[in-house]
């Protein structure tokens, strides 16, 4: 029989939430990085002694494969008996280190009190030094497998300085693993502090209850769902390499009290960086399932323990060695879609249409005449978000798997040799329905850097040859597109590129796509079209050819 009821199971799992969102923010402000400090791509966890989830703070969906992926590997390596006081472990490798892709280095410490292993605190930050892409993992970076980087509190120098000298950003690379290391040892402190105050028995017992609520949680949502098959299907534009239409396959089953995602029939992995890892898998299904069940379940390990995954390795959901896997995220948008398409087959109303299925992003790097320094640009902008039953879709924002913040003109402008010249909601990027999609992003830069040295840019959007759908009679949202011009002229011929020089006076601009609408845009309310024709979100046009109703004066 327990001894922690309702109201100290609730107050313990908060307590541990709020050090994990403590966490973050001490992240955040500690990094060196404009990447972490200014667009908080980082995401924290604590785990209990096992490795089963126990708080995840509210930061990046897909960092979730690196967290959990990261202490999984740890724990097939090592022995309980094997890890130590004072330990950190660091990882950042796809294949044998739990993460899923190389900017994304996780930082894992073990959390000990009275002499026994009780947690462990997580962190994980994309490190954006290089854009490197190639036809192999082997092309893309360092590969870190899960190692000790402190042992017993010491510092293991020969993997640190092995790890530093790959990277052209030494000082910044250093700034943010400290900033990790002293982020893990606030949540490390914290959580003995918690111990201190209700005592290790206590703790222990919430950790076994708090992963049986999960469970029970998830089931009861699960047992709501009529049984039955749901299958859906979308896909990529391309690779980037050659390889076009890579189509993304699920089928749900729900049977009583479990769900079955199975992916099989998708497209083999691909030349380009576009493939996702199990784990990259495993934290899409885990995110979208939370979202289209109940917003209250907890994200811990009992939750997600009501839920099987079937997917076919060498895939490009599940990839294998050694499938370059650089731009996975991309790939988990389009899970997420399919995933959120499936459930809209039992329930339209429960789920919202298509996003902008996209990281749009840019990378610039080169050396800043005014320094003398090298630097990495690396950006993602957010798009139009589905629209819902009852609701127009938000505008941009990001959309399921990430949640970075776009960088501030001002910083950006001041850290990098670099001018934004656009930035803008996209007219008509919203698809019309009765609810509007939300609008995509138009973002344009200009390289100012004056440096004999060559700049190379990278960028990449989706969903530029399919569009976002809609529900229920809604129409799709726009298309996303990329023009880089060089001395005014566009250079580029597809949507997603990599190492192309540029010099100053050059531009970058990319619009991402609009979320897909709900419902028949004929039901529209006219004094919202009219308003959106006001306000420069649609044009005459689309007000005369979607919403025609609009125009009439008796309407009025």
């Amino acid at each position: 029989m327990s001894h922690i009821n309702s109201i100290t199971l609730e107050v313990i799992s908060n307590g541990l939430l709020s050090i994990a969102e403590q966490m973050g923010v001490i992240l955040t402000k500690t990094a060196y990085s404009t990447n972490i400090k200014e667009r908080k791509d980082l995401s924290v966890a604590i785990f209990d002694a096992d490795g089963k989830v126990l708080s995840l703070a509210q930061h990046i969906p897909i960092h979730f494969s690196s967290l959990f992926g990261a202490v999984e590997e740890l724990l097939k390596r090592w022995d309980k008996s094997e890890i130590y006081d004072g330990d950190v472990y660091i990882a950042n490798d796809p294949y044998t280190g739990g993460g899923s892709h190389l900017p994304d280095i996780a930082l894992v410490k073990p959390v000990f009190y009275e002499g026994k292993l009780i947690a462990f605190v997580v962190n994980n930050g994309h490190h954006a030094d290089r854009s490197r892409r190639g036809p192999t993992i082997f092309d893309e970076g360092l590969r870190i497998p899960v190692v000790k980087l402190y042992e017993k509190g010491k510092l293991n120098k020969d993997i640190y300085d092995l790890i530093l000298l790959n990277f052209q950003l030494k000082e910044e690379r250093r700034g943010d693993i400290q900033a990790q290391l002293i982020t893990n040892q606030f949540g490390a402190d914290k959580i003995i502090e918690l111990c201190e105050k209700i005592g290790l028995e206590t703790y222990f017992e919430f950790c076994r209850e708090w992963l049986k609520y999960g469970e029970k949680k998830a089931r009861t949502a699960i047992q709501n769902l009529p049984d039955g098959e749901y299958e859906f299907e979308d896909i990529l534009d391309d690779d980037g390499n050659g390889n076009e239409n890579l189509q993304i396959r699920v089928k749900l089953v729900v049977s009583g009290d479990h769900l079955l995602f199975d992916f099989s029939g998708s497209h083999p992995q691909v030349t380009g960086p576009y493939n996702c890892v199990k784990s990259a898998l495993l934290a899409t299904v885990f995110y979208s399932v939370k979202c289209l069940l109940d917003k209250t379940i907890p994200a811990n390990s009992g939750f997600f323990d009501s839920i099987d995954v079937k997917a076919e390795p060498g895939t490009i959901v599940c990839a294998s060695e050694p499938a370059p896997t650089f731009d996975r995220e991309t790939t988990t948008q389009r899970l997420a879609d399919v995933i959120f398409g499936a459930f809209a087959k039992i329930d339209p109303e429960n789920v919202i249409a298509a996003g902008c299925g996209a990281v749009t992003f840019f990378s610039i790097a080169g050396q800043d005449a005014r320094s003398g320094k090298p630097y990495v640009y690396v950006e993602t902008i957010g798009g139009g978000n589905g629209a819902r039953y009852n609701k127009d879709g938000l505008d941009a924002v990001q959309v399921h798997m990430t949640n970075s913040s776009n960088l501030p003109i001002e910083s950006l402008e001041m850290e990098y040799p670099l001018l934004v010249k656009e930035y803008a909601l996209e007219e008509d990027s919203g698809g019309p329905g009765m609810y509007r999609g939300g609008m995509g992003i138009r973002r344009g830069i200009c390289i100012l850097d004056d440096s004999e040295n060559t700049v190379l840019a990278a960028a990449s959007t989706e969903r530029s040859r399919t569009k976002p759908w809609g529900l229920q009679g809604g129409m799709g949202g726009s298309t996303s597109y990329l023009d880089v011009c060089h001395e005014g002229r566009k250079i580029n011929t597809q949507n997603k590129v990599r190492n192309v020089p540029l010099e100053s006076g050059d531009t970058v601009t990319l619009v991402s796509a609009g979320g897909g609408g709900y419902g028949d845009p004929a039901k529209r309310d006219i004094n919202k079209v009219r308003k959106d024709y006001e306000e420069g979100k649609i044009s005459l046009e689309t007000m005369n050819t979607c919403y025609p109703a609009a125009n009439k004066e008796d309407e009025i």
